[in-house]
């Protein structure tokens, strides 16, 4: 379960290979480690075509998770889009795609702690992308902050390939590297967009050392 990625492409590399139109970002800097309910980039469909903008990461949780708990933080992991909670975020108006340099999974120790490994892509290009979903929710988000209106977003999971399920054989996130591969989960039909659920061939991807912090 992917909870820690990093985003340290130049912002113009993401607005030319996903096709942005406007890009709504700011000033966009290099984020080295994201986390669960922080603010990433992620590019959707806008009204005049593909934007680039700023969102919270994690999804609304369905409602039965949430019983005696006064905060949502969030599902940023969604293994089942079928399912009758994630079925009306399906379409190509809720459909994203989250630029990525790189992505950690959790490995056990034997002294039971964990540490990050992280993961790039092993074929010389930086940027990747999470196939995902997103959606503007009210909830709280943190207790401090009361309720709020927010834009979330996920990004699928699905069968780890070889160097992932080296250290965490559950799953791993579906990520996109080719042009075609961003336009169909952008603009094909639910089915066949979904077909996109698979896991990066093995090889794909390299073990490299954590990125490091802004100064």
């Amino acid at each position: 379960m992917c909870n820690l990625y990093s985003m340290t492409s130049n912002p113009q590399a993401i607005r030319d290979i996903a096709k942005v139109l406007e890009d709504r970002t700011g000033n966009l800097q290099p984020l080295p480690e994201i986390y669960p309910n922080t603010m990433a980039p992620i590019v959707r469909n806008g009204e005049n075509g593909r934007e680039l903008v700023m969102a919270r990461w994690g999804m609304p949780t369905p409602p039965g998770y949430l019983k005696g708990h006064k905060v949502d933080r969030g599902v940023t992991n969604i293994r089942n889009p079928g399912s009758a909670w994630w079925k009306r975020w399906e379409g190509v108006a809720h459909r994203c795609l989250v630029p990525l340099t790189a992505f950690s999974e959790p490995e056990r120790l034997p002294d039971g702690k964990s540490r990050p490994v992280w993961f790039v892509r092993n074929d010389g290009e930086q940027l990747a992308f999470f196939a995902g979903i997103w959606c503007r929710w009210t909830s709280v988000r943190k207790l401090a902050d009361g309720e709020t209106t927010d834009d979330l977003f996920g990004f699928l999971t699905t069968e780890a390939n070889r160097e992932v399920g080296a250290i965490h054989p559950k799953a791993m996130p579906v990520i996109l590297t080719q042009p075609d591969e961003l336009d169909v989960w952008m603009r094909a039909p639910v089915a066949e967009a979904l077909r996109l659920q698979k896991s990066l061939s093995d090889g794909m991807l390299a073990c490299v050392d954590p990125p490091k912090p802004l100064e």
